[in-house]
C-alpha cells in the first residue's frame, strides 16, 4: 500500500509514513524508499498489461536533467491523452538516442502509431525514417514536426511525472 500510494499520489516518504501513522502502523520513511526501489519495478512489470492501451497519436520530445551532478537528457513520449507512454534517460541527444527510445516505446506499448509528434530536433525524423524503412514502425506513420504544442504538452504533462520517474526531485540531482 505504501509503494502504491507513494507512486500513484503526489506525495513523499514522509507522508507516507504520516499515513501508515494513522492507521496505527509505525513504518519509517527509509523503509518505505527501500520498499520502492525493491518493488516499483515487479509492479510496473505486472500492471503495464492491464494499462490502457496508448492511442494513434504520439508526442516525443526530450529535455535535458541534471542526474548526479551530470547534465542528462530525458525522452518522452505521451499520447493523445497525455498518458505517458514510456521515458527514457540519456547520455546523449543525437540519432542513435532517439531511434533506441523510440524503438523501446513502440516495444512497451505494444502499438503502432499513425502520427509521431515531435520538436525540432533532426534526429527523431531521420530514426523514425529508418524505423519505418526496417518495418519496426508502419509505413503509413507520419513524423509531424510541431515545434510548440508537442513540448508545451510535454512539458505539462511531466511537472508530477518526471518526479514519480525519480523517486523525487533531490534524487534526481544526488
Amino acid at each position: 500500500m505504501c509503494v502504491r500510494w507513494y507512486l500513484r499520489y503526489s506525495l513523499s516518504y514522509r507522508d507516507v509514513e504520516e499515513l501508515m501513522a494513522e492507521r496505527g502502523l509505525g513504518v519509517d520513511y527509509s523503509t518505505i524508499a527501500r520498499w520502492v526501489v525493491r518493488y516499483a519495478p515487479e509492479l510496473n512489470k505486472r500492471i503495464r498489461r492491464h494499462l490502457r492501451r496508448p492511442g494513434g497519436s504520439w508526442r516525443v520530445d526530450e529535455t535535458s536533467i541534471r542526474i548526479g551532478g551530470h547534465w542528462t537528457y530525458l525522452y518522452r513520449a505521451i499520447d493523445s491523452r497525455g498518458d505517458t507512454i514510456d521515458f527514457m534517460v540519456s547520455p546523449r541527444r543525437d540519432l542513435v538516442a532517439a531511434k533506441q527510445f523510440l524503438r523501446m516505446a513502440l516495444y512497451r506499448s505494444g502499438v503502432r502509431p499513425r502520427v509521431i509528434n515531435v520538436d525540432a530536433h533532426p534526429a527523431y525524423a531521420r530514426a523514425i525514417a529508418d524505423l519505418k524503412q526496417c518495418g519496426e514502425l508502419g509505413r503509413r506513420c507520419r513524423c509531424r514536426p510541431t515545434p510548440y504544442t508537442s513540448s508545451n504538452r510535454i512539458t505539462a504533462s511531466s511537472r508530477s511525472g518526471s518526479r514519480r520517474a525519480f523517486g523525487s526531485d533531490r534524487s534526481a540531482e544526488h
